[in-house]
């Protein structure tokens, strides 16, 4: 059925409302990247199987079915606790499960509405927590991007209509003239999520008065940070929303065609994605004559080419265009000439997916939240040394203490905390005294960092910072496009030093010289990502200058995690003389009497480690 008109959407939405509670129950099996990766998809086959000889349960098995009993949401949140599983009426949130749990779930809960207490999450005080409101990790989030995520089936356009979904569109092509939709959203003051930060509506209008006619509206999927996973999760969860958002900025600026550049390793978002596109075209929410306005938008997917570098938005339109993803000069911009020399609208996959709720909630009621500078929200993936990493999306403007100890639980094991890696490679290190810092574009850049993309990285005492400096550096190398000196071998003479002085060779000499460096590479790079490639570098060196001093000065590491500064012992206490420590000990140097005490030379020892992974009794350690 083509919908043609706002009432043509609305029976849809009550129609699509209708099917769904018609269901007595429905599970709800995370199918987000994370979960398939553990198990998700055999669970979900599990289920299907178990549920398809009960006469009121009606199991999505081809898409033509319309009601929905065993479905596949997008990323549920809780990564580090997946599988995941919902079970709706009862709002039973299950972690952890497993093919054989699928039995029991079905026999106890969707049978008889009783829960499958083991399943539940138990927090810090081995509290019972039953639903997802119950949880720590969940119900100190605002979600306004992630809103349908793990509660909708990822591959059901009616799923999205039921909850909403075009609702926005068919105000803006029935109201709503483009300069207007514009208006609103420079007035609510969306900033680009994808880094920079620039305002929406600006960029939305720069391209809405180019002489040119001819426009394109360019989504950035093309989500690399180390650690990041934000746009991905949208993109597999909930497709629809960014769609929609996508087509109303095309009709703000008058745009036909607009492309979705998706990173190659996404495989399920273009999965999701062209499924998404192809049931919008067959609704006529997508393509020609749009709700029968006159106004024509058609989208296409272009896989990433593997690069970094094609995250920047003048390498981004290159690649789309066939050619090497490689920045230029600018000016011009590419609202003034973008993709194929026209004016073109870039934006990332959150900046869209705002865009439906700020027109039918309005600008003001998204000033409402984040702080004056920075409204809304930003999701962020919560990764590294954390109780619980995962998914989250909070007001801006939340501080790190709140993100990492509140919703995440605190550091894994007790640990002490050290620093966490904002913004992935182009962004910087963020230390004890700033976990009270508001998050937000520009107190961060106040701090010496970037809130890129949205990538948390937690790093706790056992942390090297100046290994994690090397890590960043060796990846923003291997990742430059090579097209500017500065850029081109800077990084590498940079890397280079790190890799001296981690090695324990290097000189504090070298310590002014990488601060030079980073400096001429932060200035004189061509583009974006080139000028911020030293940030984690330059933030390390004055939040740990000590550590790298440590490296030179006492070829000490601290967090034992430099090899070639590692020195390994035997505790005579512990050593029962086995001798096995130097049945394995590649070098020969390790020497000793059978039921003796052995030794170890550490001008022999080449730092495998492999004395201490076959030693039974813990005799063997490490000094810094």
């Amino acid at each position: 059925m083509s919908i043609v008109s706002k009432e043509d959407l609305l029976q849809k939405q009550a129609e699509a409302k209708n099917t769904l509670e018609t269901f007595t129950c429905r599970v709800l099996v995370c199918s987000g990247t994370g979960c398939i990766a553990s198990g998700a998809q055999k669970i979900y086959d599990e289920m299907a199987k178990l549920c398809e000889n009960l006469d009121w349960v009606s199991v999505e098995m081809q898409k033509d079915v319309p009601h929905v009993g065993v479905v596949k949401t997008g990323c549920q949140g809780l990564c580090e606790l997946g599988p995941l599983m919902r079970i709706e009426p009862y709002d039973y949130q299950y972690v952890h499960v497993q093919p054989e749990d699928c039995k029991e779930i079905v026999e106890r809960t969707i049978l008889e509405g009783k829960p499958v207490e083991r399943l539940f999450y138990r927090d810090n005080n081995n509290t019972v927590c039953p639903h997802p409101d119950d949880i720590p990790f969940l119900n100190q989030q605002t979600r306004i991007v992630l809103e349908n995520c793990g509660k909708i089936d990822a591959e059901s356009i009616e799923e999205y209509i039921a909850v909403g979904g075009y609702q926005a569109l068919a105000k803006v092509m029935g109201s709503m003239s483009p300069q207007e939709v514009i208006d609103e959203v420079t007035k609510s003051g969306l900033r680009g999520r994808g880094g920079a930060g620039f305002p929406a509506g600006k960029k939305w209008s720069q391209v809405a008065r180019q002489a040119e006619k001819t426009r394109y509206v360019v989504c950035n999927g093309d989500e690399g940070d180390p650690g990041a996973f934000m746009d991905g999760s949208v993109m597999e969860g909930d497709p629809y929303k960014m769609i929609e958002g996508m087509t109303i900025a095309a009709y703000a600026v008058g745009a036909e065609n607009g492309y979705i550049y998706v990173r190659a390793e996404y495989p399920l978002s273009v999965k999701r994605l062209r499924m998404a596109i192809e049931q919008a075209e067959k609704y006529g929410l997508l393509g020609d004559n749009i709700l029968n306005s006159g106004v024509n938008f058609h989208l296409h997917i272009n896989r990433g080419a593997g690069a970094f570098v094609c995250g920047e938005g003048s390498a981004l339109t290159a690649s789309i265009e066939g050619n090497r993803g490689m920045p230029r000069v600018k000016p011009p911009r590419t609202v003034e000439k973008g993709l194929w020399g026209k004016p073109t609208v870039l934006n990332n996959v959150e900046t869209y997916a705002n865009v439906p709720k700020i027109i039918l909630q309005g600008a003001d009621w998204f000033r409402t939240i984040g702080t004056e500078g920075s409204p809304g929200t930003k999701t962020f993936s919560l990764t590294g040394s954390i109780e619980n990493t995962g998914l989250i999306e909070v007001p801006m403007g939340t501080t790190l203490r709140h993100i990492i100890y509140d919703i995440g639980g605190g550091l894994k094991s007790g640990a002490a905390f050290k620093g966490v890696q904002i913004g992935g490679p182009s962004g910087g290190c963020l230390i004890l005294d700033q976990l009270d810092a508001p998050l937000d574009f520009d107190s961060v850049k106040k701090l010496d960092a970037i809130m890129g993309s949205g990538g948390l990285v937690v790093m706790d005492e056992n942390t090297c910072m100046v290994e994690v400096a090397r890590f960043f550096m060796n990846f923003t190398q291997r990742e430059s496009c090579g097209k500017c000196v500065p850029c081109r071998e800077g990084t590498k003479r940079m890397l280079e030093i790190l890799e001296r002085i981690v090695d324990g060779k290097g000189e504090m000499s070298d310590l002014d010289e990488l601060e030079e460096l980073a400096n001429m590479v932060q200035n004189m790079a061509l583009c974006g990502l080139g000028k911020s490639a030293p940030l984690p570098v330059i933030s390390t060196l004055k939040r740990f200058r000590d550590e790298y001093e440590e490296h030179i000065r006492d070829k000490k590491c601290r967090a034992k995690v430099c090899t070639a500064l590692r020195q390994f012992h035997i505790n005579p206490e512990f050593c029962i003389g086995c001798g096995k420590c130097a049945k394995n000990c590649p070098a020969g140097a390790i020497s000793g009497k059978i039921k003796h005490p052995y030794h170890i030379d550490n001008d022999i020892c080449i730092k495998c480690g492999a004395c201490k992974d076959n030693c039974n009794f813990d005799a063997v350690y490490v000094e810094a």
